[in-house]
């Protein structure tokens, strides 16, 4: 199992506490475009993913799926629903062969109850993560489409990305499809922005991952 240190929600536990929580964490695999649970599941599981990448969707009234977050190793999900009682609001899909732990919910209690101030960490998680959905939500309805990709380039490569003197490569293979929902508009007009940002040198493509070329650019283009 993974070290339990290593997961940020976990970070403050001494190293004999977090010996203690290992066992009321299950391991779990899931293949690509596997759900995990949908809008509307009961949430029995709190679940850190330890690898590969989960997407957290909903989908608009017109029926096109949005992608509110992706989920990237050591990060958890479904903690909303999970600490409050209430049903899944979103749908968790694996991107990719994933492999995560999960805890029920009774015993996630057991354990908030036990270290108060895992419940702090949490807390603070959460809230940043509802933050960060709202902009996105709050973007699709009022940004460009053009200044959307943008502002969620820019997100993606402060999360999880590699930099070098020149460049920066996010982390993660994204298609133009995963780009279109995330921002909410069709796979055509992302691979058309895609097109105008590398025609102006801002960004680039290998093997299946961006690459950031002029990341001031590209900040400009945020709105």
């Amino acid at each position: 199992m993974v070290d339990l240190k290593k997961i940020p929600v976990f970070s403050a536990l001494s190293t004999s506490d977090a010996e203690e929580v290992k066992p009321y964490l299950m391991p779990a695999k899931f293949r690509k475009k596997e759900s995990i649970f949908s809008e509307g599941d009961p949430s029995d599981w709190l679940y850190i993913v330890t690898k590969g990448k989960v997407k957290i969707t909903k989908l608009s009234q017109s029926g096109r799926e949005l992608i509110l977050e992706i989920i990237s190793p050591m990060d958890f999900f479904g903690g909303v629903a999970v600490m409050r009682g209430f049903p899944y609001p979103a749908n968790a899909i694996a991107m990719e062969d994933s492999e995560a732990l999960k805890i029920s919910r009774s015993n996630l209690m057991r354990i908030l109850d036990r270290f108060p101030n895992l419940m702090y960490c949490m807390a603070m998680n959460i809230g940043d993560r509802i933050k960060g959905s709202h902009e996105t939500l709050k973007n699709i309805a009022v940004e460009k489409v053009e200044s959307r990709i943008a502002s969620l380039l820019i997100k993606l490569s402060e999360k999880t990305s590699t930099k070098t003197d020149n460049t920066i490569v996010i982390d993660m293979k994204l298609t133009k499809q995963d780009i279109a929902e995330m921002v909410g508009t069709t796979v055509e007009t992302s691979i058309r922005t895609m097109s105008k940002f590398k025609k102006l040198g801002i960004v680039a493509e290998k093997a299946g991952k961006i690459i950031i070329k002029d990341a001031n650019k590209l900040k400009t283009l945020c709105g």
